[in-house]
């Protein structure tokens, strides 16, 4: 049964990661982060701490500089979260095709 419950806690937290993550624009795009596939990976460990792994549209992304580091402060803002590190990857390279079907009719790709 506890067992159960640390698993929810951590499903919740993740929940709650993924909205804040949702908070976040890459200005030139009307489209959260999210959405548009910049995020690889969202780990939640036991102890609340967070791992997110996610890329840029380019890597000459004009927001790169504040891009990861808004992500990092909208996760931080969670209450109950302890760590959380963001690690920019190029590998695998973006591409549209990682957006939300949210994203792609927002931007008029659908």
């Amino acid at each position: 049964m506890e067992t159960e419950n640390k698993v929810s806690q951590i499903d919740d937290l993740k929940e709650k990661v993924v909205m804040a993550i949702k908070q976040v624009y890459d200005p030139e795009i009307p489209v959260d982060v999210y959405e548009l596939g910049l995020i690889y990976e969202i780990t939640v460990y036991p102890v609340n701490n967070v791992y997110v792994m996610m890329t840029l549209t380019s890597p000459n992304c004009p927001s790169a500089e504040f891009i990861p580091s808004e992500v990092k402060d909208k996760i931080q803002q969670i209450q109950g979260i302890n760590n959380v590190e963001v690690e920019v990857t190029f590998d695998p390279p973006y591409s549209q095709d990682m957006m939300s079907e949210a994203a792609k009719l927002e931007l008029g790709f659908l």
